[in-house]
């Protein structure tokens, strides 16, 4: 059976609440299908030791501070499913869990939704899947030969699960710094950080709100045709958070530049030795979790839809939120997503006005 509905939001991570609770207000009818079981996003799969880069009053949604976590002044990830679980039902947001989201077509005046739980004709879809179900992992000579462990990190929880093995982390981002301090810093996993080029660590000081606050910059810069500031990438590419500036300090982070090729049981440098390892972890990155807009024709280069704010160029029915700067000045963070959430909302509500 098909059901009709002004808006679907295709996703209900923290983008997708976010544009639920700006919908609402909007007085438009709406539902969010959500491919997980349960609430919280991609917040309830990552790895044990991990904690936001601001305090809790800096990581909320709209309409609802996110509660301080005892003891942390930085809360962690579970705190983070917590709140986004009272969150969707303090609002009472009409989320339906473990409904996956196949295909959006385009179906004369609506846009025709197909997921798990039916076919949807909807006047106006957002697009808020995010990039944690489609990890990046690049093409490297040798990879076929590889037969130890290999990895993403999706798939990281903890150091006991490699006790007593020799590690390589690859990637010289936040993920990549993350993990590999929480390996060396374990005392029990030979780890070895592999990056492309020696990782930038921001100054100690800076966290998650002076990154909201730069990100902001750069897009109103750009928005007024001023030059551009070049945002957080020119300030670094690592937040050296307690765990990383414990492992850094204490000279558990030295880097090895990217090795040539992956040998059965490990790898080769450049300069032609080899190290053995049991497991590699590559944190490489993601890509925008497009594959339901493919009927849609409206990819270009990296994957990304060319938009204008959150709507899609070639299809204004379309806004797309929460996937990076492309999508509104940190959006991709919990407390950037809510203003992108907003416009969207309210031109979406413009749109479908009689």
């Amino acid at each position: 059976m098909t059901q009709h509905v002004d808006v679907v939001v295709v996703g209900g991570g923290q983008a997708g609440l976010a544009a639920g609770y700006h919908l609402r207000r909007q007085g438009l009818a709406f539902t969010l299908l959500d491919a997980d079981p349960a609430p919280g996003g991609s917040w309830q799969h990552m790895w044990d030791s991990l904690h936001l880069f601001s305090p809790a009053d800096h990581s909320s949604l709209p309409g609802r501070l996110m509660p301080a976590q005892p003891g942390e002044t930085y809360p962690d990830a579970g705190h983070v499913v917590d709140y986004l679980t009272d969150y969707e039902k303090r609002y009472d947001l009409p989320v339906q869990h473990g409904t996956r989201v196949h295909a959006v077509h385009r179906d004369g005046d609506r846009l025709l939704v197909e997921a798990d739980s039916g076919t949807w004709r909807a006047r106006a879809v957002v697009s808020a899947t995010g990039t944690w179900s489609r990890p990046f992992v690049p093409a490297v000579p040798g990879s076929g030969d590889f037969t130890g462990r290999r990895l993403h990190t999706v798939h990281y929880r903890r150091p006991a699960d490699f006790a007593g093995q020799r590690v390589l982390v690859v990637g010289g981002g936040n993920s990549g710094a993350q993990i590999a301090a929480d390996l060396a810093l374990d005392g029990h996993v030979k780890t070895t950080w592999v990056t492309r080029r020696p990782p930038r660590f921001l100054p100690d000081d800076i966290d998650g709100r002076v990154l909201f606050d730069v990100a902001t910059a750069r897009r109103r810069a750009l928005d007024e045709g001023r030059g551009d500031t070049g945002g957080v990438a020119s300030l670094g590419d690592v937040v050296a958070v307690p765990p990383v500036r414990a492992a850094r300090d204490a000279g558990l982070l030295r880097t090895r530049p990217m090795f040539r090729r992956l040998t059965a049981t490990g790898v080769q440098w450049a300069d032609g030795s080899r190290s053995e390892a049991d497991a590699i972890i590559w944190c490489t990155g993601f890509r925008p979790a497009l594959a339901h807009l493919a009927p849609l024709g409206l990819r270009g280069p990296r994957g990304h839809v060319r938009t204008s704010g959150t709507r899609a160029v070639g299809e204004p029915r379309l806004h797309l939120l929460g996937y990076g700067d492309w999508t509104g000045p940190a959006s991709a963070t919990l407390i950037g997503v809510g203003r992108p959430a907003r416009e969207a909302a309210h031109r979406i509500a413009r749109q479908l006005d009689p």
